[in-house]
């Protein structure tokens, strides 16, 4: 009694389901960098089934999901395969806890100086008001006649130097400042607007270019030649601009975003 292969066994490979499904779709590999923004040598290594250049499981998930889809192809049941061959995914870490310290730690308060001021008025207007009084007692009416003509005592004015002005939220950048962005290269800016946020981004060939924990109000920009891949943690509390223009609706608080820009980027929005 023979015993047949086991459906495993008869499942293609990843990188072959993927040519297949390019080329039943008519389209070549130049089509499909072009679409994904994969670039060619890594959509002709990944067919070939070598994801060593991808940079890291977490790419090499992301690079097959472009690819299956750029092909029709449903990516999920080679995403489960590539899991299966190397060990399976990872447990996700919820990002609450990162930001644990930023919620119980309480902003520290501010001197109210609308409280002080009136105050301040308050005092001088009743010490005027009450040395009047007094006067007029001690006068018979004749300090009484004199005080209608005296003038009272100015409001205490504040050095300009105790009073801080409002915080400016960072102004869009001009068009000349656009302007003056190199085009052959590509440049992000990412600000920890809202809360802080863990960044991670590497260039084409997954050299790491940045790495750490960006803490409310700090900024970090980045460039390259060909393309960066980032990756943000918390990503509704950044404010990201691509080449000199704002990317608006990123993620929600809490939520991890993978992004990848070029030169010229963002096409749209």
């Amino acid at each position: 009694m023979s015993i047949g292969n086991s459906p495993e066994a008869d499942r293609p490979s990843i990188g072959a389901a993927l040519q297949k499904a390019r080329i039943g779709a008519g389209l070549t590999v130049e089509e499909v960098s072009t679409t994904t923004r994969v670039r060619i040598p890594l959509v002709q290594a990944i067919e070939q089934d070598d994801f060593s250049r991808c940079g890291g499981d977490v790419y090499a998930r992301g690079h097959i999901r472009a690819l299956a889809r750029a092909a029709s192809l449903d990516p999920r049941p080679l995403i489960d395969q590539f899991d299966a061959e190397h060990g399976g995914r990872p447990a996700p870490t919820p990002a609450a806890p990162l930001f644990e310290a930023e919620r119980i730690r309480s902003e520290p308060r501010r001197p109210n100086w609308s409280a002080a001021m009136v105050a301040a008025i308050v005092a001088v207007v009743g010490f005027a008001g009450f040395t009047l009084f007094t006067g007029g007692d001690k006068s018979n009416g004749g300090s009484i006649a004199a005080g209608d003509n005296a003038k009272p005592a100015p409001a205490p004015t504040r050095h300009p130097s105790t009073i801080k002005p409002p915080l400016k939220p960072d102004p869009e950048p001009s068009d000349s400042a656009v302007a003056g962005l190199p085009k052959d290269k590509v440049t992000i800016k990412v600000t920890a607007r809202d809360g802080q946020s863990w960044i991670s981004a590497k260039d084409a060939n997954g050299k790491l270019l940045e790495d750490g924990l960006l803490k409310k109000g700090e900024s970090k920009t980045i460039t390259d030649k060909e393309r960066i891949d980032l990756v943000l943690g918390n990503a509704g509390a950044v404010q990201l601009y691509v080449n000199g223009k704002e990317v608006k609706e990123i993620g929600h608080k809490g939520t991890v975003e993978r992004l990848s820009y070029t030169p010229g980027d963002p096409q749209a929005g």
